[in-house]
């Protein structure tokens, strides 16, 4: 059984199909791409995992559960990590305040315990300051832990929206387009930062990214989009051979000479 099973999802709006019949799997300790020209619907398929976006038709199971119309909140506690294309940080607290953030979600103390400081919420607090630091150093964050976000350059603001996905510990972690607005070494540190945080956490990675040589890299399996419907789904030397693909990214007429090419 996989992790993620996607099964037959549509997603409507208005008159507009933004997904149309779209099935896939993502396994246990994977790394699964989402590719797509422009438009194709791959956020619209992240949003319904992450459950912002509740799906007309189908279904989407997590870990053998149907989460298909749970509320977004539960996302998180089930195992479900996300960052996001344009940055959720709050911008005037520092690094290691943003990490913190994200391990609220995980809390089981209730508001009389907070209220009154009680000896399971002082654990909790000591447990999630643990994890913060250990993401700093993983993720390079230390020197910049008490800067607030704001005063980052851009690259690394995206490390901080990461680890704050990663301290509340989920099985699979959505990445919506981690590699834009980075320059190429970036790219390169970003592939080899993956890679480790699927080693070091044990989990899988469903990535939606318009940078094709970051994807071919890092994953293990790709999915393709156009149109709403997925078009192709198998190892990245399949999928960058597919005519499909091919002419979804190029055009009609350019299939043949491509794989000549090849």
């Amino acid at each position: 059984m996989a992790l993620l099973e996607v099964r037959d999802v549509v997603v409507r709006f208005g008159g507009v199909t933004a997904v149309a019949g779209v099935s896939f799997d993502v396994e246990e300790r994977q790394i699964c791409g989402l590719i797509g020209p422009n438009g194709a619907g791959k956020t619209t398929m992240f949003n319904c995992i992450s459950g912002i976006y509740r799906p007309n038709e189908g279904l989407v199971r997590f870990g053998g559960e149907e989460i298909t119309h749970l509320p977004r909140h539960r996302m998180t506690e089930l195992g479900i990590g996300r960052t996001f294309q344009n940055l959720a940080l709050f911008r005037s607290m520092t690094v290691r305040d943003n990490v913190l953030a994200g391990a609220h979600v995980t809390g089981r103390s209730g508001f009389i315990a907070n209220a009154f400081r009680f000896a399971a919420v002082r654990r909790e607090e000591a447990q999630a300051a643990l994890r913060a630091e250990e993401l700093l150093g993983l993720l390079g964050l230390r020197p910049v832990a008490d800067i607030p976000v704001a005063a980052l350059p851009f690259g690394t603001q995206k490390r901080v929206e990461m680890a704050r996905a990663l301290i509340s510990r989920p099985k699979l972690l959505l990445l919506d387009e981690p590699a834009g607005g980075l320059n190429h070494e970036e790219v390169d540190a970003l592939a080899d930062l993956l890679r480790e945080v699927r080693h070091s956490f044990d989990l899988s990675i469903l990535l939606v990214e318009h940078h094709m040589s970051l994807v071919m890299r890092v994953s293990d399996k790709v999915a393709v989009l156009d149109f709403g419907k997925k078009i192709a789904d198998g190892t990245p030397y399949e999928v960058q051979n597919d005519p499909q693909v091919i002419r979804a990214y190029l055009g009609d007429g350019h299939g043949d000479e491509h794989a000549r090419a090849a």
